[in-house]
């Protein structure tokens, strides 16, 4: 999902399917377009400018998702960590999860 197509979701509860994404999507004059429409099928006017300046408020969360290691890796860590004492702060797995929330902070 495009961050546009997610600006449209959350500037517009009324929302319910989008058509196009705002960015590889062209109509016939080659502009990137976003449909939206209700649950009756009704097209929603969007405001483009609204949409073009939203901030996701969650992009950390997508940075994060791809930086974090693998589930089983952080399980294997986890329990090396339970293994050797050290399942708190001081653990490889902390020190894990730690870097990757730090370099992606919330803001």
């Amino acid at each position: 999902m495009s961050i546009k197509v997610k600006a449209v979701y959350a500037l517009y509860d009324n929302v319910v399917k989008t058509v196009g994404d705002g960015v590889k999507d062209l109509d016939e004059s080659g502009q990137p377009y976003i449909r939206a429409y209700d649950n009756n099928d009704n097209e929603v006017t969007l405001d483009m400018t609204d949409i073009n300046n939203w901030v996701d408020p969650n992009a950390h969360q997508d940075k994060r998702r791809f930086e974090y290691l693998d589930i089983a890796e952080q399980l294997d860590l986890l329990y090396k960590d339970m293994l050797a004492d050290k399942g708190d702060k001081t653990g490889a797995w902390f020190a894990a999860v730690k870097a990757v929330k730090d370099k992606y902070a919330k803001e």
